[in-house]
Formats: C-alpha cells, sequence, structure tokens
C-alpha cells in the first residue's frame, strides 16, 4: 500500500525534473553562450530565499508534429513572485532550455496569471525574455498567448511598473510586450530585438546583416532608442533592474521610496564655474545635475540616444526625482524628433508613478531643417507640450542659461503648468536668440548703417539687455525667482518640501489623444 511518504518523494522527484529544465547537456550550452538558465537569473535578481514559484507543474497540451511525445518542464517558463531590497515583485523567466523558450499556448497562461497577480497586489512585474519566438508547433494558439500578454501589458500600463531584461533572443511578435513596457534592458552581444530576422531579410530585401547588427544591445540603446539600458554581462544588468526598482514606488497609488540622505552642504559654489557664461558655448548638463543631486544617485535613462537631451531618476535630499535636462554639448541642446519622444514618455512615465520632474532648460529652439520637418517635428515636439501640461505630480524648471522660442514653453513653462519656475541670473528668455532677433526687427537700420557689424554687435546687446533677460519674463511672473547659481539646491530641496502634499485633478475623461 502506498503510503504519503512516496506521495511526498514523488513530489520532490517531480519538481527536480521541473528545475532541471532541458536537462544538463542544455543547460551547458547556454553557460557556453555566456548566458544564464532562468533560474540562475532569478536567483541573481530577488533577495535571497524570497523567490515562490507557481505553476511549475503546466505542461503544453499539444499533440501536432510529435509535441504530444516531448515533455516540456515549467513549459519553458518559470514564474513567481521574490522581493528586491524587502518589497515585491512578480516575474517570468523564460526557458531557453525548454522548448528554446518559444511561447505555447499554456506558457503564455502562466505570464498571463502571474501578471493578473502582479496587478492585484499592486507590485512591479519583470519579464526576463530569452525565447526564440512562437511555438510554431502550436500554431495560432501561440499568438493568441502573445496577445494575452500584451493586452495586459497595456492596461496595467501605469497602474505597476514593468520591466523587461531582454536575456537571448526576442524575435517576431514578442518584441511588442517589451516595447509596452516601462523600461528594457539589454545584455551586449547575447540579446537581440527584431521583428524579422536576418534570413528574412535577406529573402525579402536581399540585404544581409548580422542579428547583432540588426537588433543588438549598442543598436537599440543608440539608434532606436527601443532599449533604455544595456549592460556587459548578465550580473550587471540584473544589479541595474534592482538598482532601478529602488527609485520606484510599488504602484500608482505610492509614493517612491524616500532614503535617508548623508548630511551634504545644500550651498554648492561649484555651480557658477560649469556654465560657460557666453550662450553659445557647449558643455556637459550632467556636471550640473552632478552638483544639485545626492552624490552617486543619478541613474540615466536612454544615454546613448538623443543625446541632445538626457533624462534619468536620482535623489534629492533623499527623494526620488526624475530629470529633464537639456544637453548643449550635442545639437546646442535643440529639441529634435527623437529627443521629443525621449522626454514626452518619460514626463509620463514619472507623472504615472508620483516621482517629481525637474527640467534643467537651456534650450536653443526646435530643430530646424527639411529632415526633421518632413519627419513630423511638429507632431514629436507637441508630445512634450502635452506630456508636461497633462502631468500632475510636482514639477520644477531652472532655466540655466537659454530658453527661446516654442522650445521655451515647451519645456514646462508656467503657461502649462510648471509649480515653479526659477531661472540663474545670466538666463535669456526671448521669443528667438539675440543674434537672429537683432537681424530681423533692427535689419534696415543694420544695412543702412556705415559700419554694419558694430551697429548689429550694438543691436544684439541692446536686444539682450531689454528682451533677453530673466527680470522681463519674471515681471510677468513666468519666472517665479531669479536665484543665486549657488542655491539651485537649495532653492529645489524647498521647493519639493513645500509641494510634498500637491494634489491637482483634470477634467473627467477616459484618455487624451496624444499625438503620436
Amino acid at each position: 500500500m502506498t503510503d504519503i511518504y512516496e506521495k511526498i518523494n514523488e513530489l520532490y522527484d517531480r519538481r527536480r525534473e521541473v528545475e532541471l529544465g532541458g536537462g544538463d547537456e542544455r543547460i551547458e550550452k547556454q553557460h557556453e553562450k555566456g548566458k544564464l538558465t532562468a533560474r540562475e537569473r532569478i536567483e541573481l535578481l530577488v533577495d535571497p530565499g524570497t523567490f515562490v514559484e507557481l505553476n511549475p507543474f503546466i505542461q503544453h497540451r499539444s499533440h501536432d508534429f510529435g509535441l504530444h511525445a516531448v515533455k516540456g518542464p515549467g513549459d519553458g517558463v518559470v514564474t513567481g513572485y521574490g522581493k528586491v531590497n524587502g518589497r515585491d515583485i512578480y516575474l517570468f523567466s523564460q526557458d531557453f532550455t525548454v522548448f528554446g523558450g518559444a511561447l505555447g499556448e499554456m506558457h503564455a497562461k502562466k505570464i498571463a496569471n502571474v501578471m493578473d497577480l502582479a496587478a492585484k497586489n499592486g507590485a512591479p512585474f519583470i519579464g526576463l525574455n530569452d525565447s526564440g519566438g512562437a511555438r510554431i508547433q502550436e500554431g495560432v494558439v501561440s499568438l493568441d498567448g502573445y496577445g494575452h500578454i500584451f493586452y495586459r501589458n497595456a492596461i496595467y500600463s501605469g497602474v505597476i511598473p514593468q520591466i523587461s531584461v531582454i536575456m537571448g533572443p526576442c524575435a517576431g511578435g514578442a518584441v511588442y510586450s517589451p516595447a509596452i513596457t516601462d523600461f528594457v534592458f539589454m545584455v551586449e552581444k547575447t540579446s537581440q530585438m527584431f521583428i524579422t530576422g536576418p534570413k528574412v531579410i535577406e529573402t525579402v530585401t536581399g540585404e544581409k546583416i548580422s542579428s547583432e547588427d540588426l537588433g543588438g544591445a549598442d543598436v537599440h540603446n543608440s539608434i532606436s532608442g527601443n532599449a533604455h539600458f544595456k549592460a556587459q554581462t548578465e550580473e550587471e544588468v540584473i544589479l541595474m533592474v534592482r538598482n532601478l526598482l529602488s527609485y520606484l514606488p510599488q504602484n500608482n497609488e505610492e509614493k517612491p521610496p524616500r532614503n535617508e540622505s548623508d548630511s551634504e552642504d545644500d550651498y554648492r559654489a561649484n555651480l557658477t564655474d560649469l556654465i560657460p557664461f557666453d550662450a553659445i558655448r557647449p558643455y556637459d548638463v550632467r556636471t550640473v545635475i552632478k552638483e544639485v543631486v545626492d552624490s552617486g544617485s543619478f541613474m540615466e535613462v536612454q544615454k546613448d540616444f538623443a543625446r541632445n537631451i538626457v533624462i534619468g531618476l536620482a535623489r534629492i535630499k533623499g527623494e526620488a526625482v526624475g530629470l529633464v535636462c537639456n544637453q548643449p554639448k550635442f545639437m546646442a541642446g535643440g529639441l529634435d524628433i527623437d529627443s521629443s519622444d525621449k522626454a514626452a514618455r518619460f514626463i509620463r512615465f514619472c507623472d504615472s508613478f508620483n516621482i517629481p520632474i525637474i527640467t534643467f532648460e537651456d534650450v536653443t529652439g526646435f530643430f530646424p531643417g527639411v529632415k526633421q520637418e518632413h519627419g513630423g517635428i511638429i507632431r514629436h515636439g507637441a508630445k512634450i507640450l502635452y506630456a508636461y501640461s497633462e502631468a500632475t505630480v510636482p514639477k520644477l524648471t531652472v532655466i540655466l542659461r537659454k530658453a527661446y522660442g516654442g522650445a521655451y514653453v515647451a519645456l514646462n513653462s508656467k503657461s502649462i503648468g510648471a509649480d515653479l519656475v526659477f531661472a540663474w541670473p545670466n538666463a535669456e528668455i526671448a521669443v528667438m536668440g539675440p543674434q537672429g532677433a537683432a537681424n530681423i526687427i533692427f535689419a534696415r537700420e543694420i544695412q543702412n548703417s556705415e559700419d554694419p557689424e558694430q551697429t548689429r554687435a550694438q543691436k544684439i546687446e541692446e536686444y539682450r539687455e531689454k528682451f533677453a533677460n530673466p527680470y522681463v519674463a519674471a515681471s510677468q511672473g513666468m519666472v517665479d525667482d531669479v536665484i543665486d547659481p549657488r542655491e539651485t539646491r537649495i532653492k529645489i530641496i524647498q521647493a519639493l518640501e513645500m509641494l510634498r502634499n500637491k494634489k491637482e485633478t483634470r477634467p473627467y475623461k477616459k484618455h487624451g489623444n496624444i499625438p503620436l
């Protein structure tokens, strides 16, 4: 007669079989590629001893193409929940050693189930992607499985943080789930994303390209903008995910966690030396960020994409903030199509999860050119206006040097909802730069002058003194205060403290219609 202990032993035997995935040989092949297994990745991500697996015994139920004779432990994906930095997270980790991580009906069901649990419990959801795509042998039900995941990505967007980590191939329909999530991480040399692979592209168009050149980490972090972070190893990328989570609330009803900050001197004398007084000389805005935020706290997002704008998360006096900063080091800090998209989506993310937004402004305007106009700079630039106007979190702007034209309005001006706008005393706030304005307004005087160049220089300076200074805007209430640059951090700390309990509502609607 079978006793309970035999059944318990059977249970543990079955668990060991599931945990072994595709077996030792396939695990070894995974390691040879420089990749970890699904379970090794989970162990690195979550706090030790906190992972609880869900649905470990799910199996596929397909009988076509010989699948009835093939076991697929866990159906190629590990799902469950655990803790990161002591806070709950939910996750899936695709197992490339089982069916190449390909997504089938039950594989998708496991992921959808754990996504629903994450939303019900108000906790971040993390997907560790390593998959050959749809399980072709299962036919259209695999595509239906993707649909269930995409739907949840969309309806839980802005409700819980969603993070995708690409740790191997991610092809075909599989790429749309990461594209909907808030942040995408990639690993150099071992992860790729593309709709159609190199072989299909060569067949259809005749173009030859490698998987890495088509959809590798460098491509998506610098050219397409589809990814936000990259790392050299899987271990490094997982540490980056853990760090990112430390800035984020669990869900849209919470505020971000507040850290104890070191007793730093908030008066920053170095700020007066970092920005050239000459408005056309470049500098790296990251040097300003470093002086204003808590030491070592800045986590830049999309560092290599649209480098004329810098975005990222940081802490100021322990409080998490989102930073949107013009970068005069590239394109004079002007706004183009890519930088508009980059900034707008980050602004909306911060607003979704109650993260105050701080804008460091030094902008010449929207970038001119036929390519930009034909590419839709009007539509893309409008996204920034829309995102700032829609946001109800605390919004602060510091005009460091230049704020010209429509870009001045777009970058969190008072007119589109900034709570406070500060300007440094050397700031130039105007419809356009003094050089261009003087050439238009005083064109006849300059042309008829005995010394046109001297007259032009005089008129430029006259325009600068009369119109392009912060006191004109301050007199009209468009700037709340002109501040000593060395007190920038102090003013921001005071403003964040004042705005801590800010509440602002918008008219009822299903949703707005952002110009996508």
